[in-house]
């Protein structure tokens, strides 16, 4: 009878570290984002469950910005910095944002900030120094000298002026472009950020097929985050058409994303669903392995968002043929042009959808798109979404 008890005891308190790897050590069922070093994937999900594109928030940042992302709760807050071209201006980004990367994190300690590296490189970038630790990293003898756009790019005008002219993909497997990707992410870690996105990272390797050049950047850029980021990670993601990037079983990014890629439906304008197995998305394709924080997956957790990527040549218009833009728009503008009512319902519906449709996956609210969305409910622009976004994650713990 007296070991019964203490055995009973001794579930008793498994249970209950078990519940605290998924919750808060409080009574009100409050979600866990403690971690450091390593991230489980339990606490991953965590924040997932609330993360929001926030882009372009440290290159406009607003008091009604940061009152918003205290009131709806967001703890995954993607591309807040970030660059498509004009790389000098890398100093005064951070120059501005650093401080508002302090005020957010006394807001709240726990929030994840995620800049983004793109797959983009331009002439500009040749203004840019070369620090002399970077060439170190790479065992080169330090030069004073700047960034070379020549070096970082393809030969024989392979996805050159890919963008416009003077900007191009950027080639992985040389030397110059994994300086480049090293250099801006300590930049980023160096101001508090702890996640970074690495755009279409499939374009910039068309000569490293076996990512050789990807996994060595990655491996550096992880290492310097061991030694230097708040939590002493940095949690990578990129977009994945193929599902993902793996090498003997071992996962590139501890986390995927994708566009959600909405579908129109024809005959009831301007309606859009999501739908697996439509164009290339991402629902039940998302490849596991073992993750870089060391724990296994059949299925790595993943993010999808309301994407831009510029308007066809029929916006507003349907066509048969369209498997990349949702009513002739992007996702992003097609969001932007339909009624508040509509917007607020999509967004419970797709949210919904992704979880019950994969439980891999997580939809990625928007609160802010560059300088032409916010879901504030107070500012002039605002779309007014904020108050549904807070409901569905106020939802998750109800």
């Amino acid at each position: 009878m007296r070991m019964s008890k203490v055995l009973l005891s001794i579930l008793v308190l498994c249970f209950i570290g078990a519940a605290l790897n998924s919750y808060g050590s409080d009574n009100q069922n409050k979600p866990n984002y403690l971690f450091k070093e390593k991230i489980s994937r339990t606490i991953l999900e965590n924040y997932l469950a609330r993360s929001a594109t926030v882009a372009s928030l440290l290159h406009l940042t607003l008091d009604d910005d940061l009152r918003m992302m205290q009131n709806t709760g967001v703890k995954f807050a993607g591309r807040v910095i970030w660059m498509w071209g004009g790389e000098s201006k890398i100093n005064d980004l951070i120059h501005k944002g650093t401080p508002f990367v302090r005020r957010i994190h006394q807001m709240d300690p726990d929030i994840i900030l995620q800049g983004a590296i793109f797959e983009i490189i331009t002439t500009d970038v040749n203004n840019v120094p070369i620090p002399a630790a970077v060439f170190r990293e790479f065992g080169l003898t330090p030069e004073n000298r700047n960034f070379n756009y020549k070096k970082m790019i393809y030969p024989y005008g392979h996805r050159v002026n890919h963008w416009y002219e003077n900007a191009s993909v950027p080639d992985m497997s040389r030397t110059e472009t994994k300086m480049w990707f090293l250099y801006v992410a300590k930049r980023w870690i160096d101001m508090g950020l702890e996640a970074i996105h690495f755009g279409q990272v499939e374009i910039m390797d068309d000569r490293d097929k076996k990512h050789i050049h990807w996994r060595d950047m990655m491996a550096r850029i992880r290492s310097y985050a061991n030694r230097h980021a708040r939590r002493n990670i940095v949690l990578c993601d990129a977009h994945v058409p193929s599902g993902g990037i793996i090498h003997n079983g071992k996962l590139m990014f501890d986390l995927h994303s994708f566009p959600s890629r909405p579908k129109s439906v024809k005959g009831q304008p301007y309606k859009a669903i999501l739908e697996k197995g439509f164009s290339d998305s991402i629902y039940g394709r998302s490849i596991g392995g073992l993750s870089p924080s060391g724990w296994h997956c059949e299925s790595l957790p993943y993010i999808v968002e309301i994407d831009n990527f510029g308007a066809s040549d029929h916006a507003g218009q349907y066509r048969e043929s369209d498997k990349i833009h949702v009513w002739g728009w992007d996702e992003i503008n097609w969001f932007i042009n339909q009624p508040e009512s509509y917007r607020n319902e999509w967004l419970e519906y797709a949210y919904s959808w992704v979880r019950e449709n994969d439980p891999n996956g997580y939809f990625q609210l928007p609160l802010r798109r560059f300088e032409h969305y916010s879901a504030s409910m107070i500012s002039p622009k605002g779309k007014r979404q904020e108050d549904v976004i807070k409901k569905i994650w106020m939802n998750l713990i109800d």
